[in-house]
């Protein structure tokens, strides 16, 4: 029997749970990176001073660092293994996090962000992939969101912590990027007893080690194993470019066009809230509160997504999860009174960690084992240039307009995103990585 036909047999043992906690204790420190810039954007312009010009590019560079850094590390697992990419994402990430705590001026703040980012930026495509190459079929999609969930502690964590701190000082900010870097380190320790992928190691001819990491998983899962569906062959293409050539060239143009629009809805509530909510007339401490509550939807919606992500085909819970974010942005941008904002703030970041979980488990789904970090990696970069240059856009758009037509904006996104999802992805709930991958 091959690899991937005895993994896809197994139950979900305890090295499956102990890669889960791993995983989205990793995914936290991405997560909490991401909605770091924009809870801290008004705190920064007043500590260092900094006009309109600066902002955006300061905003920014953590998601510029995020897009190389996911191509490169997303390539480097495919070439080096999933896990040495995780432990070179985290070793790059916590030490310039640190150094970022001490940035004298904006200049050293943009450096120390965009190396910080380099290093975390792989994280979601790597853990993705790496989920998709251990998990059975049938739990791939649940447990994948069980670490999402975990990892969605971040966001609120950034909001109560930057609530808490800035008040204290003009300096306090500076403990946020200790605490991030503090917190990779342990992650970084924990992640030193994860196995290899088996997949991975089979896809570039190291046999026995795959055997001896899935005769491990085997004995965990105890005696009377199934006899496995099918005897997959794994694909063992290893060429980048067989995702420009069919079958895989559809999916990967589905997913560029998909992350440079899903950012839009996705990380532009997040990141702009704050200052949405300074335009609305709320001030700084006020909006940090507000913020925060709202982020509590972050973990909540990632939690309400996994008595679902099994039973609903997953391309069809991004695109509804996709539209209801459409709808509730359009909502939370024409709200006036404070429990509208709110509820309707609850609701968009809710919806969007159903749609959140529901495509990280779909893009290690539809790539093939030998290229599947790759894939990930390089498409959803591009979600990190888009946010990157959402600064440049979305905030001129919210000084020269109003936040109703910056949540128009975010809508049109969603929608096209859904289309490009329903039209041209495939279907891959609950089957064999290897049967959606022939």
């Amino acid at each position: 029997m091959s690899v991937a036909a005895r993994m896809n047999r197994l139950p979900v043992t305890r090295s499956h749970r102990l890669a889960t906690v791993a995983v989205g204790l990793g995914l936290f420190f991405d997560i909490y990176e991401i909605f770091l810039a924009g809870t801290l954007a008004n705190v920064l312009v007043a500590n260092f001073h900094l006009d309109k010009a600066i902002l955006p590019a300061v905003l920014s560079s953590t998601f510029i660092g995020m897009f190389a850094g996911a191509i490169l590390l997303g390539r480097l697992a495919d070439r080096i293994g999933r896990r040495r990419a995780f432990l070179a994402s985290l070793g790059v990430y916590s030490v310039f996090s640190l150094l970022g705590a001490f940035s004298i001026g904006p200049w050293t703040l943009m450096a120390s962000r965009f190396l910080a980012g380099l290093g975390i930026g792989a994280e979601p495509a790597v853990s993705d992939t790496y989920l998709g190459d251990l998990l059975p079929p049938k739990k791939r999609g649940l447990y994948t969101g069980i670490a999402y969930t975990l990892s969605f502690f971040g966001v609120p964590a950034v909001g109560f912590l930057a609530g808490w701190l800035v008040p204290l000082g003009p300096d306090a900010w500076r403990w946020l990027f200790v605490f991030g870097a503090a917190g990779a380190v342990i992650v970084f320790l924990l992640r030193t007893g994860l196995p290899e992928s088996p997949r991975w190691l089979e896809s570039v001819g190291r046999h026995e080690e795959a055997e001896r990491i899935v005769a491990r998983f085997e004995a965990e899962a105890g005696a009377n194993l199934p006899e496995p569906a099918a005897d997959e062959a794994p694909n063992t293409t290893g060429s980048v470019g067989a995702l420009l050539r069919p079958p895989y060239r559809k999916r990967t143009l589905m997913m560029a066009v998909f992350h440079l629009l899903q950012t839009f809805g996705y990380y532009g509530f997040g990141t702009l809230v704050p200052q949405v909510l300074a335009a609305k007339g709320y001030p700084i401490v006020q909006s940090l509160v507000f913020s925060a509550i709202t982020f509590v939807g972050y973990p909540v919606g990632a939690a309400l997504s996994l008595p679902i992500i099994e039973r609903v085909e997953r391309k069809h819970l991004v695109i509804a999860s996709g539209l209801g974010m459409a709808v509730c942005g359009l909502a939370f941008g024409f709200s006036s009174s404070t429990a509208l904002i709110l509820a309707f703030g609850f609701l968009y970041t809710a919806i969007s960690n159903v749609f959140s979980n529901a495509f990280h488990v779909y893009q290690a789904e539809i790539f093939p084992t030998a290229l599947r970090s790759t894939a990930a990696g390089s498409t959803y970069s591009l979600s990190r240039l888009s946010s990157a240059a959402m600064p440049f856009v979305l905030v001129p758009l919210l000084h020269a307009t109003n936040s109703a037509v910056l949540f128009a904006v975010v809508a049109a996104a969603m929608i096209v995103v859904a289309l490009d999802v329903g039209l041209f992805g495939p279907r891959t709930t609950g089957r064999d990585l290897e049967l959606v991958n022939v």
